[in-house]
């Protein structure tokens, strides 16, 4: 099992895949009119880009295209509401199936993800910048933070900083959702109050949770996890308890659709200046990243260091 919680991964982007379907003569040009085609078709897209089992693959009208020597045909995956169709290229011989897509240099999303008011931790002038889409009941995010603090952070001291956003998977962690709005409400106070609330949920996750798996229990102790955080921090009590008792989703839930728009379908997900890490990685593959990003800014990166287990983290500062 992959390190990394999910709600649906597949279809990945790829500039062109070519691929031999098959050299028997064919009947049409048509795949909606030749079986045996069409399911090549299929059972190669399938199998080239992981398509689940439960959805379902049909095809469009296959028409000209610009590219010579091939036709443009549109293949359309569903499962109930869920919709994606995908222009491809099929060869006027039926011997290839290609996909081309044209994508904007000059504005790469990822590259421009918004961190304005986000607590940071590490250098907040630094050139390069970590962003994790996190969800604090994932385990998986668990490790992934772990591994991130203190040991990366210690490795690039002032080079790096680091932001989270939300992206809670309430389909499957009933309590995240109540974490990431208690988060918030720290956060509008105190970033280092926020972070030490984060190293301690994706520690003490299991205690959260209880072992009744009580969401309403789940998220009494969490409301009183960040009351004593708020007064480790000397933070507005009165503030604090007005925002943890109105719930305010809206900000996360911005969050969840800006993610979604990122092509994000699971936790932990982080952006490296824009170069994407799906997954609890090892420390030495998401440095790797770090180390490329630092490059490209011009700036070496540090010698790799050995790296101790992380103590567990308490509330505090």
């Amino acid at each position: 099992m992959r390190f990394v919680s999910t709600r649906l991964a597949w279809l990945s982007i790829v500039l062109l895949l070519a691929a031999t379907v098959g050299c028997k003569a064919q009947a049409t040009n048509d795949p909606l009119k030749d079986p045996a085609l069409a399911r090549r078709i299929e059972v190669l897209v399938r199998g080239q880009f992981n398509v689940p089992a439960e959805y379902s693959v049909s095809f469009g009208t296959r028409k000209s295209s610009n590219l010579p020597g091939y036709d443009s045909l549109p293949i359309t995956f569903s499962h109930g509401a869920r919709t994606t169709t995908t222009d491809f290229l099929i060869s006027t011989d039926n011997k290839s199936l290609a996909r081309l897509e044209t994508f904007d240099l000059t504005h790469i999303a990822a590259q421009n993800i918004p961190v304005d008011n986000r607590p940071v931790r590490g250098n907040p002038a630094a050139k390069v910048t970590v962003i994790n889409f996190d969800d604090l009941e994932c385990p998986y995010c668990a490790r992934m933070h772990q591994e991130l603090f203190p040991a990366t952070l210690d490795r690039y001291k002032d080079k790096v900083r680091f932001v989270y956003k939300d992206d809670p998977l309430t389909e499957i962690h009933p309590w995240a959702m109540h974490a990431a709005v208690d988060a918030n409400c720290i956060a509008d106070q105190n970033g280092k109050a926020y972070w030490g609330y984060v190293d301690y949920l994706h520690a003490h996750g299991g205690d959260v949770t209880g072992p009744d798996r009580d969401p309403q229990k789940s998220y009494a102790v969490l409301d009183k996890i960040a009351r004593e955080q708020g007064k480790i921090f000397e933070l507005d009590a009165s503030k604090l308890d007005a925002c943890l008792q109105k719930q305010d989703e809206a900000p996360v839930r911005a969050s969840m659709k800006e993610a979604d728009s990122l092509g994000i379908e699971g936790t932990p997900y982080l952006f490296v200046d824009g170069e994407h890490i799906n997954g609890a990685l090892p420390p030495e593959q998401v440095w790797a990243v770090i180390d490329r990003a630092l490059r490209a800014a011009g700036i070496e990166p540090p010698a790799p260091e050995k790296t101790s287990p992380p103590p567990t983290p308490t509330l505090g500062r």
